[in-house]
C-alpha cells in the first residue's frame, strides 16, 4: 500500500503553469483543472477574496462565506452542522475548502461538480446565507471598491461574475506543505518515529484507510489537469441502519437522493484528510466529535448493514498504535492556511 500511495503522489508531476496563472505547487502536486470559461487571474482571485469575507452576500448582512469556512479551522467552522444567517441549523457538517481545486464533486453527495455552481448554493439557500440575487447585486453595485475590483478582474457585477471570482479564490486554497508532504518528498526527518509508524498503519491492509483516503489529496473524489477523467467514489461507512436494510435517516441519505438507486443509500464522499486535526467534528452529519471516536467507529466495522462498504472492516489497535495513528494524522496539518492571502481584506 505504501508503494501505491507514493506512486500516486509522485506520478502527479504536471507543468507548473496553467493558462496565465502561475501555480505555486511542490513537484508532487498536479496542476488543478480550471474550467475554460473561468481562467485564473490575480485580479479575479483578489475580487474573490473580498467577496469570500464579505457578509453582505447574506440576507442579514452578518454572514460571509468565511463564517462557516474559517481559515484558522482549515476553512471549517467547528460546529456539528452549519448554522445559517437566520440562526437555523443545517443538516450537514461544514466541509473544508482546502484543496477544493482538486475536488471532482463539491458536496457530500456528488450533486454539484463545479465550484462556480456550488457557490450559488449557500448564497441563496434559506438555511445558509439566504440572500436574493437582487439584494446582493444592489449592495455590490453601490460600493466603489467593488466597481474597481470587478473592472480589474474583467468581470461584470452579476451573479455569474460573483461565482466565478469566488471559485477562483477558492482554487488557490491549496494545502501542500505539511510535514507529511516533506517526508514523501524525501525529508526523512520530517516525521518523527511515532508519526512514521502511524503512516505505516494508515497505509496497511489491516486498517485500509488509504482505500478511501488515498492519492496526493488523501481523498476519494479528485481531479486535475493531467487526468483524462475525474475520479469519483462515494462510500457507505456504516454510520446508520434505521430499518434493518441499511437505510439512513430520512432527508439525509446520501447519493441515493441524487440517483434514485437503492444501492447508493448512505453513500457520501470521503473528504480529504489534510488538516484533519483542525476540522472536528467529523462525518457528513458531524456525529463524531473527535478522531478517537472516528477510529472507534471504523475499528468496530460500523453498524451491521447490508449496504456498508466492503472497505469497512473490523480491526484492533493497541494503545501505542492508536497514539501513533493520531500522531500521523496530526502531521497532516498545514500552517500556511492562515497566511495573508487567505485572510480577510476588510
Amino acid at each position: 500500500m505504501r508503494a501505491l500511495l507514493v506512486l500516486a503522489i509522485a506520478a502527479c508531476t504536471e507543468p507548473r503553469v496553467g493558462d496565465t496563472w502561475q501555480w505555486e505547487l511542490p513537484a508532487q502536486f498536479p496542476v488543478p483543472r480550471v474550467p475554460a470559461d473561468n481562467p485564473m487571474s490575480a485580479e479575479k482571485v483578489e475580487l474573490g477574496r473580498h467577496l469570500f469575507f464579505d457578509p453582505r452576500l447574506s440576507n442579514t448582512g452578518t454572514q460571509a462565506c468565511a463564517s462557516c469556512h474559517d481559515p484558522a479551522r482549515a476553512f471549517t467552522d467547528g460546529r456539528t452542522t452549519a448554522i445559517g444567517a437566520s440562526g437555523e441549523r443545517g443538516i450537514h457538517n461544514t466541509m473544508s475548502l482546502v484543496n477544493v481545486a482538486y475536488n471532482s464533486s463539491s458536496t457530500w453527495a456528488h450533486d454539484v461538480r463545479r465550484l462556480e455552481e456550488q457557490a450559488r448554493l449557500p448564497m441563496f439557500s434559506p438555511l445558509e446565507m439566504g440572500a436574493s440575487e437582487s439584494e446582493v447585486l444592489a449592495r455590490l453595485s453601490a460600493d466603489a471598491i467593488y466597481a474597481e475590483l470587478f473592472a480589474a478582474a474583467g468581470e461584470p457585477i452579476t451573479i455569474d461574475g460573483v461565482t466565478r471570482a469566488l471559485a477562483s479564490f477558492e482554487r488557490t486554497i491549496i494545502s501542500a506543505d505539511t510535514r507529511f508532504d516533506r517526508f514523501i518528498a524525501g525529508d526523512e526527518f520530517a516525521l518523527d518515529a511515532s508519526e512514521q509508524r502511524g503512516l505505516a498503519l494508515f497505509e496497511s491492509a489491516r486498517l485500509g484507510c488509504a482505500h478511501c483516503h488515498g492519492g496526493f489529496n488523501l481523498a476519494s473524489a479528485y481531479d486535475h489537469a493531467g487526468m483524462a477523467a475525474p475520479q469519483i467514489q462515494l462510500f457507505n461507512t456504516g454510520l446508520y441502519d434505521v430499518d434493518g436494510r441499511g437505510a439512513y435517516p430520512a432527508g439525509d441519505q446520501g447519493l441515493v437522493e441524487v440517483t434514485g438507486d437503492p444501492a447508493d443509500m448512505g453513500r457520501f464522499r470521503a473528504p480529504t484528510l489534510r488538516n484533519i486535526a483542525l476540522t472536528a467534528p467529523y462525518f457528513h452529519d458531524g456525529s463524531a466529535p473527535t478522531l478517537d471516536v472516528v477510529i472507534d467507529h471504523y475499528a468496530g466495522g460500523g453498524v451491521a448493514s447490508p449496504l456498508v462498504s466492503p472497505f469497512i472492516t473490523r480491526f484492533t489497535l493497541t494503545a501505542s498504535e492508536r497514539a501513533d495513528l493520531l500522531a500521523f494524522l496530526g502531521a497532516l496539518t498545514d500552517d500556511s492556511l492562515t497566511s495573508p492571502q487567505f485572510t480577510s481584506p476588510w
